[in-house]
């Protein structure tokens, strides 16, 4: 169909060292030399060199390489990658252009080569800096090695994020304090904090009745805990599990939280076409979304709720246009102190995203 510019592009690098207890997304524990791996980047290369000239990449402003860990495949592999990247796109435009690593496969001159061909951002997978909670959730990595790797990374970018789980099992409050502490210490400038979700089919699953897992109260005093310490610190909560010192919030996560068409590329990439009458998320040639104007209008309203600055009075009037009971549903959703007003807009309150699936459906209901 006739579809809005893609502003965002994810590619998806589905390989690992290993398989975490807890992941179930799209990732293979692969040897770092197999032949599958060069095989499948130059089918990037491709796919890349092939949208850019159809003219689907003139208008990106964000790119985000995923996975899996892009990291563990190499020095080689990467770097041809973000070559064909520097070559197919005006990075002149590109705001922002992040790599995932995990601390165990980041390496000095893969730091300088990727900042070398335009990377401007790092997302460390440190999950914790406890060697024993790690050991627990099937990190291969060490707090030692977590330390290291964000101390190459601060060679070269000033730009580094890390992510920290609580929840997790064996871990306490001050367990998880002391994480968040020590990734303030480390002097990166943004934090993703997210509780641990426990995937039917992954080992931490299976072994659920045998490890003691914080209960969701205590997950909540963790967040809470958390958000403390980092605003202290400076940090921002910019959205429901992010923290970023100003001026270094993510513009790609941004992104999807702003109903803006996004281009996904690498097996179980999505992909988010729209355009005023319609919006359908594709991945591997598989419709998983298709959604008239009505739930267009809805699920804006509900993603504008992950963000501190939620939905401006301004969109909510234009989103009514085609919604007629949103008007309505925000002063109810006021009333039972799910949302705030607040600077000329409907903002979460920390009620709100505490309970979030209410919050969320609310507003996606709306279009039912």
């Amino acid at each position: 169909m006739a579809h809005d510019p893609y502003e965002a592009l994810y590619i998806h690098i589905p390989f690992c060292a290993s398989k975490c207890a807890y992941c179930d997304f799209d990732s293979l524990a692969y040897k770092a030399d197999d032949p599958y791996i060069p095989e499948y980047f130059e089918g990037l290369v491709a796919d890349i060199r092939r949208l850019a000239k159809e003219g689907e990449l003139a208008h990106i402003r964000t790119i985000y390489i995923g996975g899996g860990t892009p990291t563990h495949v190499g020095q080689k592999h990467l770097t041809s990658l973000l070559y064909a990247i520097s070559v197919s796109l005006d990075l002149a435009q590109v705001q922002e252009l992040t790599v995932e690593a995990n601390p165990e496969s980041l390496t000095e001159p893969l730091v300088k080569d990727m900042w070398a061909l335009g990377v401007n951002r790092l997302s460390l997978g440190v999950q914790t800096f406890d060697d024993g909670l790690l050991g627990t959730i099937g990190r291969i990595h060490d707090g030692k090695a977590a330390r290291r790797a964000i101390d190459i990374a601060r060679t070269r970018f000033e730009n580094v994020s890390i992510d920290l789980m609580c929840g997790l099992p064996g871990q306490d409050e001050e367990g998880f304090a002391r994480d968040v502490d020590e990734g303030i210490r480390s002097g990166v400038v943004h934090m993703s904090v997210y509780p641990l979700s426990l995937e039917k089919g992954t080992p931490l699953y299976r072994r659920r009745r045998k490890l003691s897992f914080p209960d969701e109260d205590a997950q909540a005093d963790m967040m809470e805990r958390a958000e403390l310490i980092l605003t202290e610190a400076g940090f921002e909560r910019y959205e429901v599990a992010s923290y970023a010192r100003p001026g270094f919030e993510s513009k790609h996560n941004r992104i999807y939280w702003e109903g803006v068409p996004y281009l996904g590329i690498g097996r179980s990439a999505v992909t988010m076409t729209q355009n005023a009458m319609r919006r359908m998320r594709v991945r591997d040639g598989v419709v998983e979304d298709d959604l008239d104007q009505a739930n267009m209008a809805a699920e804006d309203a509900m993603l504008a709720m992950r963000e501190v600055r939620g939905l401006s009075k301004e969109r909510a009037q234009a989103l009514a246009c085609v919604l007629p009971a949103l008007p309505a549903e925000l002063v109810r959703l006021k009333e039972r102190g799910l949302i705030e007003e607040r600077g000329g807009a409907w903002c979460p309150t920390k009620r709100g995203w505490l309970l979030g699936n209410e919050l969320f459906g609310a507003l996606m209901s709306l279009a039912s």
